[in-house]
């Protein structure tokens, strides 16, 4: 038995002894039956009504639960459609008030979830107002009153994620625009002019509006006022060279162009008023000057001439060159001329330093072939003889490709220009080809000479006779070693070594007899008695036996010099 059923049934035994003490009571005290039948259906009455009422508040309370139930139902259902949830699955076979528990805990629930989403939805809205603010950018495509998913709400803060990225990625980007802006602004000494170079120069930095728009503009502004900086450069540049150039054809002191040194590298506004006004004050002393600025461009001109390879006809062309009637028109034609020569060599630069390459190699080349056939190269010490043949071997090689590729070249301007390219009045490659058959020339002329030289000394050497070479020795620098000579008398030592037929090499050794010198044929016959004839001279007694000593296979008179 439940404790509610034992509660009422313990209730009833209390109303019933109640009634039992009641009736006692009544019977005490004499109360007749139809008082005491009234005075019951008084307690009856009072018992019912109480109960009656006690059971419609507990009626009330159960249409009270029922509605709750009924209500929250409503709710839940509303908050599951708004928040795009499933829909929650009620238990069965329970209380109504534990269904009413349940539903209003859900319900609570759900109203949480919900008010959280808003707050998180109102947050990021207020981030993407600034954010369109200050990019000036179109606000995210999301009602503010609907209830957003999660996928919404992490699409959103991805959203605002990559605005703040952009927001600081054009801050950046306008920090140096404003800083490029300001330092070509001080360089051109520009004022700000429109409101928006206003804003962007003078304005706090946080109250530009950093739309896509206005970085563009930006950028325009800054590439115009880069324009107007190279421009102004080109410009300051421009009148620097025409007033180095007047400098130089008017012998301006060393002292004035010092003053004059600040306005040479700065390229202000201030800077090229200052060339435009120096540069008008030199043509005023130009116009002045006339004979000899015009030998000063002459003299450039003659310069250009020799660069460009211009021929006598070329150059007596240009008919002014050689007047002497100084005119402004004169002068006019030299400027003109000189202009087109440095045109005319700028445009072909390449080809006329390659041509002035190909010059310096090819001399460089001749100058190391005239050393390689020079026999004192091999006392050379230092490694210079390894240097000169390996720049020897790597000209011969260069040559022929530079000068491939300068005939490229050739041909280029020869079809661009309409006319042959000639070097010294003639083609250039003919020139080449001519340079390279003289040296050839050379080189065979320079062979048959030795050949000659090599077969005359060998008739020489098979006429009178070769000495065997003796190796020599170095000296060194400061010491001197002494030489044995073989003695004669007093009388014939002197002539003998005057008059001697052996000369002697200084480096080689090389021992060459004198025809004259050479022993008689009574040599081998025994000496005439001093009664028997007519006795030798004493000098060519000498001599004899020197020759003698020779033909025996004895020492000469006097060593080889030892050179150092």
């Amino acid at each position: 038995m439940r404790k509610s059923e034992a509660l009422a049934a313990e209730a009833v035994t209390c109303l019933n002894k109640a009634l039992c003490h009641l009736k006692d009571i009544w019977e005490e005290i004499g109360i007749p039956e139809d008082q005491r039948l009234q005075r019951t259906n008084v307690v009856k009455n009072h018992i019912k009504s109480l109960l009656e009422m006690m059971i419609k508040e507990e009626e009330s309370l159960r249409a009270r639960l029922l509605s709750s139930i009924q209500s929250c139902r409503t709710e839940m259902e509303q908050l599951y459609l708004e928040l795009q949830l499933p829909v929650f699955e009620e238990e069965t076979g329970i209380t109504v008030l534990q269904q009413e528990k349940n539903i209003r805990t859900q319900v609570e629930a759900l109203l949480k979830e919900k008010a959280q989403r808003m707050q998180q939805l109102k947050d990021l809205l207020e981030q993407d107002q600034d954010l369109c603010d200050v990019l000036c950018s179109a606000p995210y495509g999301i009602h503010p009153d609907s209830v957003p998913t999660p996928e919404q709400l992490e699409s959103f803060a991805l959203h605002i994620a990559t605005q703040n990225a952009e927001k600081a990625r054009r801050y950046a980007e306008f920090m140096d625009l404003k800083r490029r802006i300001i330092l070509y602004m001080g360089e051109l000494d520009h004022v700000p002019e429109t409101s928006f170079e206003k804003d962007v120069v003078c304005e706090d930095e946080d109250s530009f509006c950093l739309s896509g728009d206005n970085i563009t503009s930006l950028k325009l502004l800054v590439c115009q006022l880069e324009e107007q900086k190279a421009e102004n450069e080109a410009m300051c540049e421009a009148q620097r060279e025409q007033v180095q150039r007047l400098w130089g054809r008017l012998g301006v002191p060393q002292e004035e162009r010092e003053a004059f040194s600040e306005h040479m590298v700065a390229s202000r506004r201030r800077n090229l008023e200052a060339l435009r006004a120096e540069v008008q004050r030199l043509e005023e002393l130009k116009r002045l000057n006339i004979c000899n600025v015009t030998d000063a461009i002459r003299a450039e001109i003659a310069v250009f001439w020799d660069k460009c390879f211009l021929s006598t006809d070329q150059r007596e062309a240009f008919a002014p060159y050689f007047s002497e009637v100084f005119t402004e028109e004169l002068l006019s034609l030299h400027e003109a001329e000189i202009q087109r020569l440095k045109q005319h060599y700028e445009d072909h630069r390449e080809l006329f330093e390659g041509v002035h390459q190909w010059e310096d190699s090819w001399r460089l080349f001749l100058q190391l072939e005239k050393k390689a056939n020079d026999p004192t190269r091999f006392t050379n010490r230092g490694g210079n003889l390894l240097k000169e043949e390996k720049q020897r071997s790597e000209l011969h090689k260069s040559l022929p490709k530079l000068e491939k590729k300068l005939k490229a070249q050739i041909d280029a301007w020869e079809s661009e220009q309409g006319r042959e390219f000639l070097v010294k009045g003639e083609k250039f490659l003919a020139y080449v080809e001519e340079q390279w058959e003289l040296h050839r020339v050379d080189k065979e002329k320079e062979k048959q000479e030795r050949h000659l030289k090599k077969s005359k000394q060998t008739e020489e050497d098979m006429l009178y006779g070769t000495a065997v070479r003796t190796p020599t020795k170095r000296r060194l620098l400061g010491t001197q070693t002494p030489t044995k000579s073989r003695k004669f008398n007093a009388t014939s030592s002197i002539s003998s070594a005057a008059s001697n037929s052996t000369s002697r090499s200084v480096y080689g050794g090389t021992l060459c007899r004198s025809p004259a010198l050479r022993p008689p044929l009574s040599a081998n016959k025994a000496p005439r008695t001093p009664g028997g004839g007519r006795p030798q001279n004493p000098r060519v007694q000498g001599c004899n036996k020197e020759n003698e000593a020779q033909l025996k296979g004895g020492p000469p008179s006097a060593r080889p010099f030892q050179g150092l």
